[in-house]
């Protein structure tokens, strides 16, 4: 029969340590993700009422530019159509429901 070593200590480090952000860099790219989200919030708070009735639930996904949506039950769906009218463009995805979330917690 084999004997487990039970001494062995797993080691914790990272497993790409030169990927490592910088808390400076995180703190931009945070910034720039918030900065996004408000040039699409006042588009979807428009569509929102007209929108939730009908599809309740669905993912609304956003190319601010524009100002074109598209709305799908799945997400990925959504982003999808989304990709392929706009391939170059950001796009931010919200739920049309009462809290505007997409997942859970």
């Amino acid at each position: 029969m084999t004997q487990l070593n039970s001494d062995r200590k797993p080691r914790r480090k990272r497993l790409f340590p030169e990927l490592t952000i910088s808390p400076e860099e995180q703190a931009k790219r945070q910034a720039e993700l918030e900065a996004f989200q408000q040039r699409c919030r006042p588009i979807f708070e428009k569509l929102r009422p007209q929108l939730m009735e009908k599809y309740h639930n669905w993912f609304i996904v956003i190319e601010p530019e524009s100002g074109d949506y598209f709305i799908d039950q799945d997400s990925l769906a959504a982003a999808q159509k989304a990709h392929e009218k706009h391939p170059q463009s950001r796009f931010f995805t919200f739920r049309l429901n009462e809290t505007e979330v997409c997942g859970r917690i």
